[in-house]
């Protein structure tokens, strides 16, 4: 009898060893890719941005389009830094150090994505700073399988994520 509960632990420490840790190993390497895949979108898109000093509908749609290639749903968020060219309206003849500090006000993710649905683009100037982060908002297969096996990751924990910002080096109209 104790050989027997024995043998059947040796067979499922087996299946565990060439199945399951086989399975989870290539579901981090399926998620490391797809962290590669949305670091090299992000990068280009915000890229495209800061050079062309707009951001298309055509664009942000490709971009989504490309990070949603890894089979996963995202949240986007973006942020654009808005320069304020005068903003305090200092006299130029009582300034005589003649520097003034930058300041600027920020435009978030659904201001700048009301101009795309209308199908407008929304232009930057030289000066402006943009940001794009990209999160997954489900859980991938080998998220599922640590947590059923490890316990280690929680639900609200995303494991792909990429963020990337610049500075708008070109005005946009």
């Amino acid at each position: 009898m104790e050989d027997t509960l024995v043998e059947i632990t040796g067979i499922a420490i087996a299946a565990i060893l060439m199945f399951i840790f086989p399975l989870i190993t290539m579901a981090d390497r399926t998620d490391d890719v797809s962290q590669l895949t949305v670091e090299i979108a992000t990068t280009e898109f915000v890229d495209e941005i800061r050079t062309t000093g707009k951001i298309t509908p055509n664009a942000y749609s490709r971009f989504l389009t490309n990070i949603g290639s890894t089979g996963n749903a995202y949240n986007v968020e973006m942020e654009v830094r808005v320069l304020d060219e005068n903003p305090k309206r200092k006299n130029i003849q009582n300034n005589t150090t003649g520097t003034r500090e930058n300041v600027y006000y920020s435009v978030y993710n659904s201001q700048i994505e009301t101009a795309l649905e209308a199908n407008r683009t929304y232009y930057l100037k030289e000066g402006d700073i943009i940001t794009v982060s990209a999160k997954n908002s489900n859980q991938t297969i080998a998220q599922q399988l640590k947590n059923f096996f490890y316990k280690v990751i929680g639900k609200d924990i995303y494991t792909i994520a990429s963020s990337h910002s610049g500075m708008i080096v070109a005005t946009g109209r």
